[in-house]
């Protein structure tokens, strides 16, 4: 599996995000956590970023409005995620398969594109769903999409022995460790990774929210206790963008100039 304690993986992996396509996804990746959770309360509720890498997706927890922790086994990751965040996170060096914390103690945790490097995928999930207490968001990149199909040619993958899942896999393994909830489940980034640029096309192709599986990136949330609030009629009407993202399109601009937050 990928070793991400390797100086050279790790190199690979900020390269790819700086690049103009790994901006690209990371605005979606945001765009689409943002539909998942937004019917989740934020104000004092604690969550677990599970891979938090280098923190930038920490960093958009944070802004959301939750109390933010992140875990992931890479010294350097972290080294940069607290260069990151500050003091406005907590973080902690660890593996996915045995999180060092108490069986409920956050109320939310998220398992970000963590389960095609891990060796035992199930475990992370029974992990993740053993320390929250309210519900879980796990997103991983699809092994049915234009993206793993063009990952070859295009050369844009940093990790050659990513185990590749489909989101049903996935799906069926939450469906085997979850009695009851509520499963809230959407896709991003339909076109090949050459689409994943700023120009109208490419916009309208790969930013649209899709249903499960058709894109890239796929999500699915899990309300534990079916306890998932309703988003006002009148928002939904006006289509407000979330909060969400509006933190980060500063915080994206301000480390990239040369790039734009989706509109």
């Amino acid at each position: 599996m990928t070793n991400w304690t390797s100086k050279e993986t790790v190199d690979k992996y900020t390269q790819w995000n700086e690049s103009p396509a790994g901006i690209f996804a990371l605005r979606a990746k945001m765009k689409l956590i943002a539909d998942l959770i937004s019917g989740w309360p934020r104000r004092g509720r604690r969550f677990l970023e599970v891979g938090c890498a280098a923190g930038r997706m920490t960093e958009m927890f944070y802004h959301a409005g939750f109390d933010v922790t992140g875990l992931d086994c890479s010294p350097s990751m972290l080294e940069a995620a607290r260069e990151l965040l500050g003091q406005r996170a907590e973080f902690f060096l660890g593996k996915a398969e045995h999180l060092p914390f108490e069986d409920r103690q956050f109320d939310y945790v998220g398992v970000g594109s963590v389960l095609e490097f891990v060796d035992d995928p199930e475990a992370v999930l029974e992990e993740a769903l053993r320390v929250a207490s309210r519900g879980v968001i796990v997103t991983v990149y699809s092994k049915w999409s234009l993206y793993y199909l063009s990952r070859n040619c295009s050369g844009a993958d940093f990790a050659d022995d990513r185990t590749w899942l489909s989101p049903f896999a996935v799906d069926r393994m939450l469906r085997n460790q979850v009695e009851t909830g509520l499963f809230t489940r959407r896709s991003i980034l339909l076109g090949p990774v050459c689409t994943w640029r700023d120009a109208p096309v490419c916009n309208w192709l790969n930013s649209s929210i899709l249903p499960y599986g058709f894109g890239a990136l796929s999500g699915v949330c899990i309300d534990k206790n079916d306890t998932k609030m309703t988003i006002p009629l009148m928002v939904k009407k006006c289509s407000a963008k979330p909060s969400i993202l509006n933190a980060c399109r500063t915080n994206l601009a301000a480390r990239n100039s040369a790039s734009t937050f989706d509109k």
